[in-house]
């Protein structure tokens, strides 16, 4: 049996199963489910509810690392909860088991661990694996960080995979 790949879902827990971004996400994952691939989150809920359902619905497996200081509701799409005691550690979890990584539309915490991820494979502290943002959201912020960050390295921004359809986003894990 061949082993399944692992993408890492950073999203905002606030999205709600209503809104329009939600059913696209929970379609466009389960199409990467479809495709063989297993997922990390690291919550349960919004944006990680919906990569979880949908990566489920398609085959695959979704592992949540989770912390600790956050209660685990009862209802929730997750496949298994590993705990984390703090921050830190869930992070290292999450960016050290995936092969490729997916930003979806979230906040400050989705942007922070999109800036680790990405600092971590520009500085190539992490094997070269893709990175790939999706939702509106960002193409203005990666825009303006085009014009205005200072970058360490002059390849930093080609680790990012700006993508606007699933199209997209499955091409790009195929070649993983």
């Amino acid at each position: 049996m061949t082993k399944r790949r692992v993408i890492t879902a950073f999203g905002s827990s606030r999205i709600q199963p209503h809104e329009k971004r939600f059913k696209d996400v929970e379609l466009l994952s389960q199409k990467i489910g479809q495709a063989g691939w297993s997922g990390l989150v690291g919550g349960h809920q919004g944006m990680m509810a919906s990569f979880s359902q949908g990566i489920r619905d398609g085959g695959g497996e979704v592992t949540g690392i989770t912390l600790e200081v956050f209660p685990t509701p009862p209802e929730h799409t997750l496949s298994e909860e590993k705990r984390a005691e703090h921050f830190f550690e869930r992070m290292q979890m999450l960016i050290e088991q995936a092969d490729a990584y997916l930003v979806l539309p979230g906040g400050l915490g989705t942007m922070a661990e999109f800036a680790m991820t990405w600092d971590l494979l520009a500085i190539r502290v992490l094997e070269a694996r893709p990175l790939l943002v999706y939702g509106e959201c960002w193409l203005p912020l990666i825009e303006m960080m085009k014009m205005q960050l200072v970058m360490s390295v002059d390849h930093g921004f080609e680790c990012i995979h700006y993508c606007e359809h699933h199209e997209q986003v499955l091409e790009i894990l195929e070649s993983v």
